[in-house]
């Protein structure tokens, strides 16, 4: 039996199907799996450094310049911290600055930067005031003309209507210069404290500029005198508030001014 099955072994050979197969080997390398020669290190590349940027400003100026320019700057910051100081201080309420230095602080803001409000109690505006301005004008014949009422503030509406970037000058000047003179004025019109005159001559000089520029008959001869008057009418409060106001206007008629030479023969023209 042993050697029946011996022989029938050795007649199976390598192609018989049911004789034993060969142990596969390992597979061969492909040619992308070949390792390569090592790479050369790459070659160390000099760079040249950027160039530097090109000086600008102040920077750009010579020594001798960039000591000019900061000197300005100094000059202005210092000159805008003194004046809204002296803004702050006029607007304050009394303190022991105001007291010592209140001539000062006048002097500097009245009247190109007077303020209608004080600081922690603002006053808006409720009334709608008119100014008006006629005059005594000398005409090259000899006579006297005395002009119409011309109403400044229509003119200054007129200017300000329609007008998407109207000047401060239209806006305010001619209002301001009136409150400047109602607050230093007492109702008959008498100069309250050391500002009286000085408001009456502001007010005067704007009218006889005024007339200069918009007046016919001024602008043909030579204003000798002027008178100004007012007219304030309160501002309607809204429906729904309830409140009463009278819509009546108030007059206000100031005596007549003379106008100095200066500002009849071209101070103001």
């Amino acid at each position: 039996m042993d050697a029946y099955d011996g022989d029938s072994d050795a007649r199976h050979g390598p192609e018989d199907p049911g004789g034993p197969r060969p142990e596969p080997g390992p597979a061969a390398p492909t040619a992308s799996e070949v390792p390569g020669p090592p790479a050369a290190p790459d070659a160390a590349v000099h760079r040249e450094p950027p160039p530097a940027p090109p000086r600008t400003g102040v920077a750009a100026l010579s020594p001798r310049y960039q000591v000019g320019a900061a000197l300005a700057l100094a000059l202005v910051a210092v000159t805008v911290c003194v004046h809204l100081g002296m803004v702050f201080l006029s607007v304050a309420p009394a303190n022991t600055v105001t007291r010592q230095h209140g001539k000062a602080i006048e002097e500097w803001v009245y009247p190109e930067f007077e303020q209608n409000w004080k600081l922690f109690a603002p006053n808006p505006l409720q009334q709608n005031i008119s100014v008006q301005v006629r005059a005594d004008v000398l005409m090259q014949d000899g006579t006297t003309t005395t002009t119409g009422w011309n109403d400044l503030s229509a003119e200054d509406g007129r200017a300000i209507d329609g007008s998407l970037l109207p000047s401060h000058t239209v806006q305010n000047e001619l209002r301001r210069a009136w409150d400047f003179f109602v607050t230093t004025h007492g109702t008959d019109n008498r100069a309250i404290g050391l500002r009286g005159s000085l408001s009456e001559e502001y007010l005067r000089r704007i009218v006889v500029m005024r007339l200069y520029e918009g007046d016919a008959t001024s602008k043909r001869g030579t204003v000798q005198r002027v008178q100004v008057r007012s007219s304030t009418t309160n501002v309607p409060p809204p429906h729904w508030s309830g409140e009463k106001v009278s819509d009546t206007p108030l007059c206000r008629v100031l005596p007549w001014w003379t106008v100095t030479a200066d500002e009849a023969n071209g101070g103001v023209r």
